[in-house]
């Protein structure tokens, strides 16, 4: 299954090293659906945490309220689906708010193929031909008419209309 992954780049920098970009996946998290305030505090996310435990504590006494147990209940789980939701996006917030900028959304079935796709422009090409980009401006273009190609009057195998 796909998934999307951020990468966050540190605050001041152009070109972040392997070591200082930070990569989140930008989807539900199981762990902050499960334990809400304590995944928030490992992630350092404060004030949302504090605000789930205190949302948390009314929802549990009010589940010990004759009559108000299934608003209780109903609180708990809200804070417990919205953490899951949304949990990734708090620590983008938070991490944008003290300067780290957004640098690319991609979409990859593992985070391991995100870094590679991420990285792959920024790693030093190395010395052997065999990983050496293709010289793509110096091909010649395909000589011919343009735009006779079978595209159905969309674009053509050659770039043109």
């Amino acid at each position: 299954m796909t998934s999307s992954y951020i990468f966050l780049t540190p605050p001041g920098g152009t070109s972040a090293t392997v070591e200082e970009t930070r990569t989140i996946r930008d989807g539900f998290t199981f762990l902050g659906f499960l334990f809400p305030w304590p995944w928030l505090l490992a992630h350092r996310l404060w004030l949302h945490a504090a605000v789930a435990f205190l949302l948390q504590g009314v929802g549990g006494a009010l589940m010990d309220e004759p009559g108000l147990g299934p608003a209780g209940a109903a609180i708990l789980l809200g804070v417990n689906v919205l953490v899951g939701l949304e949990g990734q996006n708090f620590r983008i917030r938070s991490l944008a708010a003290k300067g780290w900028t957004e640098d690319a959304l991609i979409a990859a079935d593992t985070i391991g193929i995100a870094e590679q796709v991420y990285f792959s422009d920024r790693a030093d090409i190395a010395h052997s031909d065999d990983n050496a980009a293709p010289d793509w401006e110096k091909k010649a273009r395909p000589n011919g008419p343009h735009g006779h190609g079978t595209s159905l009057g969309l674009f053509g195998f050659d770039g043109e209309r």
